[in-house]
């Protein structure tokens, strides 16, 4: 379940990150959907880096599984 949660997450950052390029593209600067985009995926990021550290520290992440 945390597994798939961090994928939906990661999945969710890199659809942030597209969208703001064709924002980039089709406003040309004359809207802030660019700069929406960026919060919106300095936030996501921020939040995945969150899950993934309170996952490590409790102990449902390893770092370093065995085999």
């Amino acid at each position: 379940m945390l597994k798939t949660l961090i994928i939906v997450m990661m999945i969710a950052v890199v659809i942030s990150l597209f969208s703001g390029l064709v924002f980039l593209v089709v406003d040309k600067g004359k809207t802030r959907r660019v700069v929406n985009t960026l919060a919106v995926r300095v936030a996501l990021s921020l939040l995945l880096l969150a899950l993934i550290a309170i996952a490590l520290w409790h102990g449902d992440l390893s770092l370093n599984p065995t085999p």
